[in-house]
């Protein structure tokens, strides 16, 4: 199965091809990167022309909440201000720091060792440059004394064409756009199934992208943590395109038939082009996300597109929504919205889930202390067995529990370490 941007592979031509990776230049087998809290970190700074055709990542036993604390930029060809901008977790369509496998032709989320809490993160969208590229991480914190270290390998394969003219080429274009809380003036109707509400212009919609200059959208990733409970999924899609008034080119009917799915959605599907690949209760309270890849059927636009979505019918829903929107155009682009700081960016989670969170990064610098004092690698399995029960219990939403296996943990290790200290 061959999506719109591949060549056959049968054809033979004289373009070459390369790999980026963060493996270990001493020749031992130390093959990634450690991000530290606070820093940024460049992975690639590549010469064009050229084509990015596959970007993979994987971290080991991260807290969930790197997912959204670690942001990935592009940079294409000397430009000023990034191309793409998102959180790196959501880039790949992890949705609010959850991970649910994806499988689907442009990204995918495969598992690694469950007690690793592991996951292979991949991205096939080509990525062309004329020039150079440059692709840089960012670990930003938040201030409240919860981030470690992070181990992080990557491989980015790369396509030296054999030719290539910039002229019509667009560069690969994703931002990340967020409401914590969006507003309804539905009156009685807020927060309920409604049928009767009017929307003739759009103008209160959730805005998931407004690009100006000339081309095409291929991508959606959407999230919406539902506080509100019930079927929020009423919300149509709107998109305007080249400065349109009502009514747009682009209106759909339900939030779910962008995604493909049947009426309402209550079970986790992934498919190649569409996904609902996180629901997170059947009722459909709580969170929720959806891709949809327009590979077939881009969004194409001469001199701007605004696309929107309504949050519930006649937005009298009031939900969390965030979004990834992928788009290629030709330069230059128009400035981004600001990104949100790391803690305006963390998802919706209980005091319980961020105390055990806290509580798993002291573990994490006690045993970097007991490493230290036991030595390496005689430490690798002492200082791996210490936890893993209170970080299964955090991945399955037992907060308190973890809490409480966590501050178990930290008393046994903090004696251990304490014990070895010179006297």
């Amino acid at each position: 199965m061959f999506n719109g941007f591949q060549r056959p592979p049968y054809m033979i031509d004289n373009s070459t091809s390369y790999r980026v990776s963060s493996w270990d230049r001493s020749g031992k087998n130390a093959d990634c990167l450690i991000l530290q809290p606070g820093q940024s970190y460049t992975l690639s700074e590549l010469k064009g022309p050229g084509y990015i055709k596959h970007f993979y990542c994987t971290t080991v036993n991260p807290s969930r909440l790197v997912y959204r604390k670690i942001v990935l930029r592009i940079w294409w060809d000397d430009e000023q201000t990034p191309s793409v901008e998102v959180p790196l977790g959501d880039f790949f369509c992890i949705s609010n720091c959850i991970v649910r496998s994806v499988n689907s032709l442009m990204m995918t989320v495969n598992p690694g060792q469950a007690d690793l809490d592991t996951h292979g993160l991949n991205c096939y969208f080509p990525m062309p440059f004329a020039n150079n590229a440059r692709l840089e991480l960012e670990y930003q914190v938040t201030g409240e004394g919860d981030e470690s270290p992070i181990p992080f390998w990557y491989h980015i394969e790369v396509e030296r064409p054999a030719e290539m003219s910039s002229d019509n080429i667009g560069y690969f274009h994703a931002q990340w756009r967020r409401e914590k809380l969006t507003k309804s003036n539905a009156g009685d109707s807020i927060n309920s199934s409604s049928w009767n509400g009017v929307n003739l212009d759009g103008a209160d919609n959730y805005v998931i992208l407004e690009a100006k200059g000339r081309g095409q959208v291929v991508g959606l990733h959407l999230q919406i943590d539902n506080i509100a409970g019930g079927w929020y999924g009423e919300g149509d899609d709107m998109i305007f395109i080249d400065d349109e008034q009502w009514p747009p080119s682009y209106h759909g009917t339900g939030t779910e038939e962008i995604f493909g799915g049947g009426a309402c959605p209550d079970t986790e599907y992934s498919g190649p082009y569409t996904g609902f690949h996180f629901v997170t209760n059947p009722d459909f309270s709580g969170k929720n996300a959806m891709y949809r890849w327009y590979i077939h059927d881009p969004i194409k636009f001469q001199q701007s597109v605004r696309m929107t979505i309504e949050h519930g019918h006649a937005n009298n829903f009031e939900n969390d929504y965030s979004s990834v929107a992928y788009w290629y155009q030709l330069e230059p682009h128009a400035p981004f919205p600001q990104l949100l700081p790391a803690k305006e960016r963390l998802p919706r989670f209980s005091a319980a889930f961020f105390a055990a969170e806290k509580k798993k990064a002291q573990l994490n610098q006690w045993r970097k202390r007991l490493a230290a004092q036991i030595g390496m690698p005689d430490a690798s399995e002492t200082v791996q067995a210490l936890g893993p029960g209170a970080d299964r219990m955090l991945r399955e939403d037992r907060f308190q529990e973890a809490c409480a296996e966590y501050d178990k943990v930290l008393r046994l290790i903090t004696s251990l370490v304490t014990s070895l200290e010179p006297k």
